[in-house]
């Protein structure tokens, strides 16, 4: 209830104190949920995590507090001293994960539960992003693109070793952001459809590894014995989120570079587009081991074809959008 309370508190404020209000809540009621289960590394990670939201926070009212001082306006869209404008970019990176604020996320990601790390990775960069989006005309295009390269570059590097599935989702949302965020001056409403689809395809990959129980490749390469449909499914999802054409994924990828072409940003455009290369390596390591690597020996137990209900009925609704949604586009170009 908090989550949400501070998410929509955020969300439709105008107000400097207001938002940043909304943003402490969220902080304060994702901190039980990441070290409910009291392990080590759960309590690090909520440390972690406090540490550098908090001082997200304090940049992020410092930032408004100059802005008010030389200019007499609190409005969040009244954005104007470049001071100000420097310290709030700073900020909302720290709060998203952006490159060079990245280094907390994985971390953290890592020593949190599977649910937890949904929230974190989906609900969590919601209030920061509608910041972003609100502020937008205020920030520097080029610091904006420099932090979008490089976060798209730096998510697709380090992903390429990492054998823990939440830390390969945590770098896979550090370039998403980096999409997200090279749009964001020139069409908002993109990096706000951009946002939704990646909520999308990372809630169905998500819930899908939280009900096969994988935490890493290891896991992974044995869960094909358990529930064989679902795990067909997670492929599916996990190329969507690299963006292969026939899939949902491609959707905001297709359209980014468009917006950027017309732009006459074609070189930015290529740097990106050929960044994102990295990331699909990553995503193919991991459908190559959900469902064409098979276990040495048989298993012994039985297979899992009835499991929760309620939980497969949502998991089939999200991976099905995560995977379809590329012919309704028409409509989607209408209705944003």
């Amino acid at each position: 209830m908090s989550l949400l309370l501070g998410t929509t508190i955020t969300v439709s404020s105008n107000h400097w104190m207001m938002a940043w209000t909304g943003l402490e809540i969220n902080t304060l009621a994702i901190i039980p949920l990441i070290s409910k289960s009291h392990h080590p590394r759960a309590i690090e990670a909520a440390t972690k995590y406090f540490l550098t939201q908090a001082a997200a926070s304090t940049l992020l009212l410092f930032s408004s507090m100059t802005n008010a001082w030389f200019t007499g306006q609190w409005d969040i869209t009244q954005l104007t001293h470049p001071t100000s404008c420097l310290l709030l970019t700073t900020a909302i990176s720290i709060k998203l994960g952006l490159t060079p604020f990245h280094f907390w996320f994985p971390e953290v990601l890592q020593g949190s539960s599977m649910t937890t790390g949904l929230l974190l990775a989906t609900l969590m960069k919601f209030p920061p992003t509608a910041l972003l989006i609100l502020t937008s005309p205020s920030l520097n295009p080029t610091l904006l693109t420099t932090m979008a390269i490089a976060s798209a570059g730096l998510g697709g590097w380090m992903g390429l070793n990492q054998t823990q599935i939440r830390k390969v989702l945590a770098f896979s949302s550090i370039s998403h952001l980096g999409w997200m965020t090279i749009i964001l001056l020139y069409n908002p409403k993109l990096t706000l459809l951009t946002f939704y689809l990646y909520c999308l395809m990372t809630s169905a990959i998500f819930l899908a590894l939280n009900t096969t129980k994988i935490t890493n490749l290891a896991t992974m390469m044995t869960a094909w014995t358990k529930i064989p449909p679902l795990t067909t499914t997670l492929m599916l999802a996990l190329l969507s989120l690299a963006g292969l054409p026939p899939l949902t994924g491609f959707l905001p990828k297709w359209l980014i570079i468009q917006e950027l072409t017309k732009q006459e940003m074609t070189p930015v455009a290529t740097t990106i587009a050929l960044l994102s290369l990295l990331g699909l390596f990553f995503y193919l390591r991991l459908a190559y081991c959900a469902t064409i690597t098979l276990p040495p020996n048989s298993s012994n137990h039985m297979k899992h074809w009835q499991t929760n209900k309620s939980v497969h009925i949502l998991i089939t609704t999200l991976i099905s959008l995560s995977v379809l949604l590329l012919p309704l586009s028409p409509m989607i170009f209408t209705t944003t």
